[in-house]
């Protein structure tokens, strides 16, 4: 259903990883500021192909004192979540929803694993990815890996680029729940976009 940001040796024609440097004014960072009132957690979602089972790419999604998407080097956006450097404000459950939805497709699935975190640990990766900077192509798995290594409670967790490598690591993590999004539209989808920004936010 959704032009996934594909960051290793995946075709050219489903690639659209590298992200320019972008920095969203300060107005409406705060503007789109969201609170799940969750427990804390840091969930990852892994791209992976349902033929071979390549990981595709890996994205971050962190909820703590605000709930926030490392999206590195991808290229999901929506006019409502303003980004700064890959890191992607405002997720409420639709945008959320919406992440999943445009990575998901006929030929891709969207593993998720959440795993529960202290507020502490939250607030220390949502300040690392907001450190971390744009995210040159083919780097995503390494940009995620960077983030979460050293946490506590992550340190299993390897430096790597390959997003399946990171997903088997957060599958041996304590009171991690994983989660299988799979969707039977077409590769070409042009209009996911259009139709997500038709929307308005929750």
């Amino acid at each position: 259903m959704r032009r996934i940001a594909l960051c290793l040796v995946l075709p050219l024609a489903l690639a659209a990883c590298g992200a320019e440097p972008v920095w969203a004014p300060d107005e409406a960072v705060a503007r789109a500021r969201y609170v799940s009132g969750n427990e804390p957690s840091i969930t990852l979602y892994t791209v992976v192909r349902k033929l071979g089972g390549e990981g595709g790419h890996s994205g971050l999604l962190i909820d703590g004192s605000q709930r926030v998407m490392f999206d590195p080097a991808g290229t999901w956006h929506h006019p409502y979540v303003p980004e700064r450097n890959d890191l992607h404000y405002g997720i409420t459950e639709q945008m959320r929803k919406f992440y999943i939805d445009y990575h998901a497709r006929e030929t891709y699935d969207v593993i998720e694993q959440r795993v529960p975190v202290s507020a502490a640990v939250a607030e220390a990766a949502i300040k690392r990815a907001e450190k971390y900077g744009a995210v040159n192509k083919a780097f995503c798995g390494s940009s995620v890996s960077d983030i979460v290594s050293g946490l506590p409670g992550f340190e299993s967790v390897p430096r790597t680029f390959f997003p399946n490598r990171i997903r088997k690591a957060f599958s041996e993590l304590p009171g991690v729940t994983t989660k299988l999004h799979q969707d039977g539209d077409p590769d070409n989808n042009h209009g996911v976009l259009l139709v997500q920004k038709a929307q308005a936010p929750e």
